[in-house]
């Protein structure tokens, strides 16, 4: 039975795909299972890193089951299944905590998008990477022309998307795409989330809502979060919430 599962040591949380007799293709349980694990990583304030993985070694995700979307109605398709899991990867892409994609085989298609979701990317020396969903007669959903198009140059896109063609490892890692090309991702991961731990959390997560801000990934909610924390900081806002609840006329210091 296909599931993802939570494991956190420490300070640093596990995402695992499993589902490896189906080269861990998403099911709507999946998706679901996705969700809520991000919900409860949202609220753990003990967590400073997330790694997403996946079990076995041929590959981190296919994409989407298509016995899953395959037979539903062309309504029903862009709304739940692709509204649904656009939905699901942009909380992964805005979650506060830095998130390394551990990428120990093959990403295709969604599997290419949930990846892309995350902050960086480690990949298995054999993996490789692809956007096979025109030859299967439908399009990219889950942002892989829009996420992605930030991470790669378009004419790479365009090879991947529409000539069907795969980018190894090396290639990637020559892109920028990924961050380490290892014999051990996961192993590498966990070097890399433990040398995050010495950083400050705060900066950390603010940093990562300055970036995206810039690169227009939420910007609208990241610059809102950002004066939000500095104003709450504030005197002016202390003095505020005090009026208020003693229902007096406020006098701001301006501080």
């Amino acid at each position: 039975m296909s599931a993802v599962h939570l494991e956190v040591v420490g300070s640093i949380a596990t995402l695992r795909l499993d589902n490896p007799s189906k080269l861990n293709s998403l099911t709507p349980e999946m998706l679901a299972g996705l969700d809520g694990h991000l919900d409860e990583l949202d609220r753990a304030g003990d967590v400073r890193c997330v790694m997403l993985t996946a079990e076995g070694d041929r590959a981190f995700c296919t994409g989407a089951d298509i016995n899953a979307w395959g037979d539903l109605p062309p309504a029903d398709f862009a709304r739940r299944w692709v509204r649904d899991g656009h939905r699901i990867f942009d909380k992964l892409a805005r979650l506060a905590k830095p998130t390394i994609a551990v990428l120990n085989g093959h990403a295709f298609g969604g599997g290419l998008e949930l990846a892309t979701a995350c902050d960086i990317r480690v990949m298995a020396e054999k993996a490789t990477l692809a956007l096979p969903e025109t030859g299967v007669g439908i399009v990219p959903g889950w942002s892989g022309t829009q996420r992605l198009s930030r991470l790669l140059p378009e004419p790479v896109l365009k090879e991947m998307a529409l000539f069907g063609r795969r980018l190894a490892a090396d290639r990637a890692l020559s892109l920028g795409f990924v961050a380490e090309v290892s014999d051990d991702p996961l192993a590498s991961a966990r070097v890399i989330a433990d040398r995050l731990l010495a950083t400050s959390p705060r900066a950390t997560e603010v940093t990562k809502y300055m970036i995206h801000a810039a690169v227009g990934e939420d910007a609208p909610s990241m610059i809102e979060a950002l004066a939000s924390g500095m104003i709450a900081a504030s005197a002016d806002k202390k003095e505020g919430v005090a009026a208020f609840r003693a229902k007096r006329k406020p006098e701001f210091p301006g501080a």
